[in-house]
């Protein structure tokens, strides 16, 4: 969401686009990736690379769905990729400074070094993760309540506008994060009646009820000794299967998990992957084998 909005700001003012909408997507769009936006002139964001996108900005390890595609890509004045960035916004960032010649908002720069710490799981602890109350934390955790559909593209817009300090005091926004605080307390309390199996390196989660609720990082914050969590969720495009290891414990093993997800039809970084299977049972069955490959890890 960062992303989109930085890109569509230095699109406007150093590129002559200035009538740019926007819209996220999930790994199920890939399934028809190469029919996506048909006739359309587009650009993708932080999620895998798509040949016909006029822009392209990504810094996930797996974004390469087409062996062709990773080994003819190279990087352009509308293209760039940098898997060593804990994020994408600040890829765009120095991109269209080289480039476009463009002079982000002093605003930008706050919301590059906050998706840096949100995207790569950069908090002080888990603690802080889940309770602190800077503007970045209020709106991440205002968007785990969307109140709409369209609530997601409506944030783009806010934070291409203002501060992360105005936008976590819209009224909505704070609604929504009063009410996900409430949720991650709710989160916390019944975690652990949902662990499907687990031992001392990694547990299994089944979080689909809608009587349950979710948080990220309760895994890590009621078991900081375990290196991974692999979780059950619901999303807008179905079941989906998140499998992290834990900020604040790394693992010692090099083991990748975006390109274990990545043979799952999603993808994701060395240390956090997520996919989304077609069906509830394809999603357990998937989810017991991820968890059995990573459950000896150490």
């Amino acid at each position: 969401m960062a992303s989109a909005a930085i890109l569509a700001d230095a699109l406007a003012k150093s590129r002559n686009h200035s009538d740019v909408s926007w819209e996220g997507v999930n790994f199920d769009r890939t399934l028809e990736w190469d029919n996506f936006a048909l006739g359309e002139e587009f650009a993708v964001v932080d999620f895998h690379y798509h040949p016909r996108a006029s822009y392209w900005f990504d810094h996930h390890p797996t974004t390469f769905l087409d062996q062709q595609h990773q080994d003819s890509y190279a990087d352009s004045d509308t293209h760039c990729f940098d898997p060593s960035s804990p994020s994408c916004p600040p890829i765009i960032l120095r991109h269209a400074a080289e480039h476009w010649g463009y002079t982000p908002p002093e605003r930008f720069l706050e919301l590059a070094k906050w998706s840096n710490v949100i995207d790569a799981a950069q908090f002080e602890s888990a603690e802080h993760a889940l309770f602190g109350d800077e503007p970045a934390i209020v709106i991440s955790r205002a968007l785990t309540c969307s109140p709409n559909l369209n609530f997601h593209d409506t944030v783009v817009q806010l934070m291409r506008d203002q501060s992360l300090s105005k936008t976590a005091k819209h009224p909505v926004i704070e609604k929504c994060f009063n009410r996900s605080s409430k949720n991650r307390d709710n989160a916390l309390e019944k975690f652990d009646d949902n662990i499907i199996v687990a031992n001392s390196t990694a547990l299994l989660a089944d979080l689909r009820s809608k009587k349950i609720r979710r948080d990220r990082f309760a895994p890590f914050y009621l078991h900081p000794d375990i290196h991974f969590a692999v979780t059950l969720l619901p999303t807008r495009a179905g079941d989906h299967i998140t499998v992290s290891s834990n900020p604040w414990n790394r693992p010692k093993t090099d083991f990748d998990l975006g390109e274990l997800m990545k043979k799952y039809q999603g993808g994701g970084h060395k240390a956090v992957g997520g996919c989304n299977p077609p069906n509830s049972v394809t999603a357990m069955k998937w989810a017991r084998e991820i968890y059995n490959k990573i459950h000896d890890l150490k």
